[in-house]
């Protein structure tokens, strides 16, 4: 602030400069949002430029950008205008946050992405752990897991994105109760969030009630493109949600992020944990390493606080005790949870305290201290 009790230009500037667009989390000032500033006390008129027309959160902007200004002494009131950027301008603006998507054009020759942008979670020094949620079987509660462990990451103070890449079963996005579709600037998709997390789902792309049948060349393209036109941000978590079986995507999703952690989930009985852990194996032959077993639907408690087992007990144990990893957790079946995934209230944002919650909080927990990768990869030591 000057010394004069009058604020200037900069003085407006300043305190415009932490408010951040709620999309790309980058401070309106740095991404040229702010393009005229009027003061005539106690009015301050600012025209702040939308990175699109009819951006979903501008009433968001309005309420950052009128708590900053007001706050400024002798502004009484903030009259705030809106345009849009220019064609031109959102190119700058994507090749200021996501690069040139020609720049590494051909590290992807004959399949994938045309202009072949490289795969930030592949390249080296890339600090985002990927975890990959999956399951020989359907119906096990994958998609609930991810939403619920992702959101359990995120209360930690961990920043935390989902692939959906159940592409024919997609649900992550109703699951986690995001109302609008990605922002699209340039080319560079912005994911949508909710409950603290960041999603990209086939969800956005198809209809609820529309059949994706697609064969595995176009699957494949469809994945690359989650991962290389998506502004993820350099997330700590990238949590992808696998579809059941081990065919083309999973074969895919292994290509693409080789240092990806594989945490595969089971129900107690022995025939489903016998059909998950060929997930597992699958995991150990495209050489991705399986770290943790996860039993859902372990028992429902029920009023008269005893624990009944409806799908037998053991089986997660026992799949764990043969891959040699850890049993990270047993979710019991409450119907909060399921309804919870059904209406857009995940249990781990609605209800923390609860005893479902509970589990994914200490999973979350010891997947980011105890299961954390002991080997770092250093980009500037080369063989020669």
């Amino acid at each position: 602030m000057a010394s004069s009790s009058v604020p200037t230009r900069d003085d407006i500037i300043e305190a415009l400069r932490p408010v951040e667009d709620p999309e790309l989390h980058r401070s309106i000032v740095d991404l040229n949002m702010v393009r005229d500033i009027d003061i005539d006390l106690p009015v301050v008129t600012v025209l702040i430029a939308l990175t699109i027309s009819g951006c979903p959160l501008k009433d968001e902007i309005t309420r950052r950008v009128s708590e900053a200004v007001t706050s400024l002494e002798g502004v009484d009131q903030l009259k705030l205008n809106f345009t849009s950027m220019t064609d031109a301008e959102r190119a700058a603006l994507r090749e200021q946050l996501h690069g040139d998507p020609a720049a590494t054009a051909g590290s992807h020759q004959g399949h994938g992405h045309a202009e072949g942008r490289q795969i930030p979670f592949a390249q080296p020094g890339n600090k985002t752990r990927v975890l990959l949620i999956a399951s020989g079987k359907g119906g096990v509660g994958k998609s609930s897991i991810t939403t619920n462990l992702g959101i359990a990451l995120a209360r930690q103070g961990k920043k935390v994105s989902i692939v959906d890449a159940d592409v024919w079963g997609f649900s992550i996005p109703r699951m986690l109760g995001i109302e609008q579709p990605p922002t699209v600037i340039d080319s560079m998709i912005v994911p949508p969030e909710a409950n603290g997390v960041t999603c990209i789902s086939m969800g956005f792309f198809a209809q609820e009630d529309q059949a994706v049948i697609w064969r595995g060349p176009m699957l494949h393209k469809a994945l690359e493109q989650f991962l290389t036109d998506v502004y993820w941000d350099d997330p700590d978590y990238l949590v992808v949600d696998l579809p059941p079986g081990t065919g083309d995507i999973s074969l895919s999703l292994a290509q693409f992020l080789p240092r990806a952690e594989v945490y595969v989930v089971t129900t107690p009985n022995p025939a489903a944990q016998r059909v998950a852990q060929r997930s597992a194996f699958m995991s150990h032959k495209v050489n991705l390493e399986v770290k943790g077993v996860i039993e859902n639907m372990s028992w429902f408690t029920g009023d008269d606080g005893k624990r009944y087992e409806l799908f037998g007990a053991g089986g997660g144990q026992e799949l764990a005790d043969r891959l040699e990893v850890p049993l990270l957790g047993q979710i019991p079946l409450v119907s909060a949870l399921r309804e919870g995934g059904d209406h857009g209230n995940p249990i781990m944002s609605v209800d923390p305290d609860a005893e479902a919650s509970k589990v994914f909080e200490v999973m979350a927990s010891r997947i980011d201290t105890e299961l954390a990768p002991t080997r770092r990869s250093h980009p500037e030591l080369k063989i020669l």
